[in-house]
């Protein structure tokens, strides 16, 4: 929020008058960018027109089912014959020429109600933002070298009717830049809205917000970007645009001192809304890591817990093995001796089934506990076979 007392007024030369007028008290009220986009949303659907297909869309033709047994899908389809549209399919969304799905009505529920209240907080806090050079600059204006914000010019810029006169008083106020920016953000739309008289877009401007419109309308309105408001009309649409808050608005001088008639203060209603007082901000100090910081926060805390004992995750020590030698530390010679007699029956198994099949085991241990293929026990001959051997060597 702007908390600045007072603000210099401008002449249309860009020079300081001398005078100073007092901040209104709208531009300390809350910011809440949430507001602004819920009822900024809800505005913009309330200047909706109502659209709609036509209710004889898709049926304008004859078209019955042919029932079942003709080996086609029961959709309706198009009698006749001679041509090539005859026996399509009709009236279904899925077909060629059909309805579409659940076709538009003009009853659907267009337009919003908007509560009196929010519209008007949305309202102040979106003038408030307009005097935080920040977020006048996040907004995507070029404020570096305006003199002041926000920015109030003399009544006598009311009564300019010329264009050239306002493009020299832009330049003067160093906002020639902004309007630069604006010209050259020019562009074709995107989509089919330049087939419906809306080919062009471009960012926004400042906008000028005056009392009285004694020609300044006229000389202001054929700048691009610029935005010409009535401070008693002020709207929501051209004060936030987007729903984002922080446009360059630049004030009259009696403009700008009739906001706290239009709103109020804390201390007197409003003379022009029914008992209507500007929204109270919740925290009236709004730096929260001093606030946390000082010394009587500090003093109704408690001292800090040092000794805390963090609760363990009870592990299963059937599962894990490093819990269970924490129960019983004889545990693990327990579980090598159980590998141990283990490996030796598994050997005893293999001694036994190579007995049976022949085969001679290998000891897996002495070559580093690589296992070789086994091979087969080569069988001493029988006494038959050395005679027979021996008769073959003396026949020879």
């Amino acid at each position: 929020m702007a908390c600045r007392p007072l603000v210099s007024v401008y002449s249309e030369k860009g020079e300081t008058t001398g005078t100073a007028v007092k901040m209104p008290a709208v531009f300390q009220a809350p910011i809440r960018p949430d507001i602004v986009g819920s009822v900024h949303m809800d505005m913009l659907k309330n200047g909706r027109q109502p659209y709609a297909v036509s209710t004889k869309a898709g049926h304008q033709t004859s078209a019955e089912s042919w029932g079942t047994g003709r080996a086609v899908a029961r959709i309706p389809r198009v009698s006749g014959g001679g041509t090539n549209r005859s026996g399509q399919g009709a009236f279904g969304n899925m077909c060629r020429h059909g309805r579409m799905f659940a076709p538009t009505k003009t009853w659907r529920r267009w337009h919003r109600r908007i509560n009196v209240n929010q519209r008007r907080y949305a309202i102040c806090s979106a003038i408030a933002a307009t005097g935080i050079p920040a977020l006048v600059m996040a907004k995507g204006h070029c404020i570096e070298e305006v003199p002041e914000i926000p920015l109030v010019l003399t009544d006598k810029v009311q009564t300019l009717t010329k264009t050239k006169e306002a493009v020299g008083v832009l330049r003067k106020l160093k906002l020639w830049r902004e309007i630069e920016k604006v010209k050259s953000t020019r562009r074709f739309r995107a989509g089919k809205g330049k087939m419906r008289n809306r080919r062009r877009i471009q960012r926004r401007g400042p906008v000028i917000i005056y009392s009285q419109d004694n020609g300044i309308c006229r000389a202001f309105r054929n700048i691009p970007g610029v935005t010409l408001i009535s401070v008693d009309r002020l709207n929501l649409l051209k004060i936030a645009p987007g729903g984002h808050v922080g446009r360059l608005c630049v004030w009259t001088e009696s403009a700008f001192k009739k906001l706290d008639s239009i709103y109020g203060t804390w201390k007197k209603a409003s003379e022009q809304k029914t008992d209507y007082n500007l929204p109270m901000p919740k925290m009236t100090n709004c730096d929260l890591s001093r606030l946390l910081c000082s010394d009587e926060i500090q003093k109704a805390l408690r001292p800090p817990k040092k000794g805390v004992s963090r609760r363990v995750l009870k592990r299963n020590p059937l599962k894990s093995i490093a819990v269970l030698s924490k129960l019983n530390p004889y545990a693990v010679v327990e579980k090598k001796l159980a590998k141990l007699v283990e490996k030796q029956q598994k050997r005893k198994r293999l001694e036994l089934l190579d007995a049976k099949r022949g085969l001679a085991t290998v000891d897996t241990t002495a070559c580093g506990g690589k296992s070789r293929p086994r091979e087969p026990v080569t069988k001493a001959p029988s006494t038959k076979e050395r005679r027979e051997k021996k008769g073959k060597k003396d026949d020879a």
